[in-house]
């Protein structure tokens, strides 16, 4: 979609009250919002639990179920599997739980414990859900194979971040997995061809055009050969796979096309790229940023405009966005103010 010159609104649809204490993640179920299926979001938080918010008929948003007195500590993160069938929740009490949804009730099915401390991230792969990724504040990365009858198997322990492990994320179009961390690096995992091991390919640090503090998040657009990642640093970077767009294989070098910043003036701390290449960033300065493709420059590469900032986006720390894939251009956010909310990008002009 050319961007270029409508007026575009982050138009509130809804704050959604009911956590008492920072909500830390947002996460949209799989194939919601779409075809006449109603939206369903995830959220945690560090009273403990996890809400599920189900859109009803008029467009507003329902707390559908409240997952509690599972977890012991604060719910770091939330994820659903490719099917929407399971919502795994990583949490500071060192566990992972995996939930699985049965018509509107969830039920706890499985405990994954090996974290010495904090579990900061899950993330579950694109595409078959038969493996997940865990990450902590022990610096690890550990790697589990989903097996029949809900159960886990930890197939690597990967010990490569020499700080605690902020984010996973798997790769939406191959069994890439990337982590970020507290040690200002990106890294790229991948399974060797002749064993179950997996070992780190590359790392992106300072040295090749990358971020100089903390990396809090990482997303792909749609195709996987693009990856943005935002930063203490108050920037936010895209990367390229060099050899993918060139029809190359899964190890070919992830490269820095160029850095957006001035947008943010604290910490950004959550980044996610919707199907149809809108960008968006949440930060500490309680704004939301909207990136696009700038396509008036492309004798150097690709380069990025803000499409809009939504000031006070929340009253404190935006630390999640995520755009729901469905109908409409939605997007969810998440504060230390105790709220979600939803928005709804809406053209004014065009």
């Amino acid at each position: 979609m050319d961007f270029g010159d409508n007026d575009f609104e982050l138009r509130e649809i809804q704050r959604l009250d009911g956590h008492t204490d920072r909500v830390w993640c947002v996460a949209w179920k799989p194939d919601t919002g779409i075809n006449g299926v109603p939206a369903v979001l995830a959220s945690c938080s560090g009273d403990k639990t996890v809400r599920i918010w189900e859109q009803n008929s008029i467009g507003s948003f329902q707390c559908q179920a409240v997952l509690e007195e599972t977890h012991t500590r604060t719910v770091r993160s939330c994820a659903w599997s490719p099917s929407g069938k399971y919502l795994a929740t990583a949490s500071f009490d060192a566990t992972t739980a995996i939930w699985e949804n049965v018509g509107v009730d969830f039920e706890c099915v499985s405990t994954l414990e090996g974290h010495d401390n904090e579990v900061k991230s899950v993330s579950w792969n694109a595409s078959l859900g038969t493996l997940l990724a865990t990450s902590g504040r022990d610096k690890s990365v550990w790697i589990w194979e989903v097996l029949p009858g809900n159960e886990f198997d930890c197939v690597s322990v990967l010990q490569g971040h020499t700080q605690d492990v902020k984010m996973v994320q798997w790769n939406p179009s191959m069994d890439t997995l990337f982590s970020c961390s507290y040690d200002n690096t990106i890294k790229v995992w991948v399974e060797d061809d002749d064993s179950d091991d997996w070992h780190c390919i590359q790392t992106l640090g300072e040295s090749n055009n990358g971020h100089t503090s903390t990396v809090w998040s990482l997303s792909f657009d749609a195709s996987g050969d693009k990856m943005v990642s935002c930063s203490d640093d108050l920037t936010v970077k895209i990367w390229t796979n060099v050899g993918r767009v060139q029809g190359s294989h899964n190890n070919a070098p992830w490269k820095h096309v160029c850095t957006l910043s001035g947008y943010h003036d604290r910490t950004i701390f959550s980044v996610h790229w919707s199907r149809e290449g809108i960008i968006a960033s949440g930060a500490a300065d309680d704004a939301i940023c909207l990136f696009v493709e700038n396509n008036d420059n492309e004798v150097d590469g690709p380069s990025f405009k803000l499409l809009l900032k939504k000031e006070k986006a929340h009253e404190m720390d935006v630390n999640s966005v995520q755009w729901n894939s469905g109908d409409k251009r939605l997007l969810a956010s998440a504060s230390d103010d105790g709220t979600v909310k939803i928005w709804e990008l809406v053209c004014l002009s065009g």
